[in-house]
């Protein structure tokens, strides 16, 4: 997965697309590149830029990836056919580790002062912290983060990043800041989500240049649901246990539900499963040409 910036002229190979993933395992069902079965059709789909697996359960209508449905994704319009997405074998996929540092719970010095955070390592490289830690209550929309909170956020950024030995400047690890369940007006529909629908608040700043996402990443939304089931993590400590059912993030559009499980082997958390569901469906085909000569030149001679 290639991420391209809008605003500068940077290709990120960093990070992995919870959207893009659901449309690989619909086009791998069209294209015949996998055996189809119906209803469904499993599709092990390689990440090449972490090296891991993830699973694409793709619905199956008369030999082709279904397209209608009734599943609707909250600041998503319309409705489509479920793509249940597992990440469940990508753990360790950037560090090597679900939890990078070895704790569920780590004190960052960032240039803001000392940050609790949890670093979990599935689906996207995340760093989680209390949303108060940057001056904010997790029920913002877009326009009410500042210069100052967005600030704040990249410094918790830039210290998990420097404290896993990476560089500063890539997308990753994502920060997501979370909150105990509240109240909050929906950016998509401008309704009002209450606390008893949600388990836990969430809030992702991400992209070049960084700004509030206005809705929660999907691969951040299964690492979400980890997180949340490891005791003594960031996001434990504010998420409502629903028990074995599925965890509802409360994000900048709505609701968001997960299903997560994990495990112990030995002294070490595993994942069990991380999954998701998206919709996908094919929206063109085509051809773009261009001149053999500009495979070879620079940027500014194209």
């Amino acid at each position: 997965f290639a991420q391209v910036s809008i605003a500068e002229p940077v290709v990120d190979y960093d990070i992995n697309c919870g959207n893009i993933s659901a449309a690989v395992g619909a086009y791998a069902v069209d294209e015949g590149i996998v055996e189809v079965t119906e209803p469904v059709t499993r599709v092990r789909i390689h990440n090449t830029n972490t090296g891991r697996v993830l699973v694409a359960e793709v619905p199956v209508v008369n030999g082709a990836a279904a397209v209608e449905g009734d599943l609707v994704i909250q600041g998503v319009p319309g409705s489509g056919a479920p793509i249940a997405l597992d990440f469940g074998e990508t753990a360790g996929g950037v560090t090597g580790s679900l939890l990078p540092t070895g704790r569920e719970l780590d004190v960052l010095d960032a240039s803001i002062g000392p940050v609790e955070v949890s670093i979990i390592d599935v689906s996207n490289l995340t760093v989680f912290f209390p949303a108060a830690a940057v001056g904010m209550s997790g029920t913002e929309l877009p326009s009410e983060f500042t210069e100052e909170h967005l600030e704040a956020i990249e410094a918790v950024k830039q210290a998990a990043a420097k404290a896993l030995g990476m560089g500063t400047d890539g997308l990753i690890p994502v920060p997501a800041l979370v909150a105990e369940p509240a109240d909050f007006t929906s950016y998509a529909t401008g309704k009002v989500v209450s606390a008893n629908e949600i388990d836990l608040i969430a809030r992702v700043v991400g992209g070049r240049p960084a700004v509030p996402h206005k809705a929660y990443p999907g691969t951040v939304g299964a690492c979400t649901g980890v997180a949340a089931r490891i005791p003594g993590t960031t996001v434990h400590r504010v998420t409502r246990q629903p028990g074995e059912g599925e965890i509802r993030i409360g994000h900048m559009s709505g609701v968001m539900p997960v299903r997560a499980r994990v495990g112990r082997s030995g002294e070490e958390w595993k994942v069990e499963e991380a999954v998701y569901y998206r919709t996908a469906r094919r929206l063109a085909e085509g051809r773009a040409y261009i001149r053999t000569s500009a495979l070879s030149s620079g940027p500014g001679e194209r």
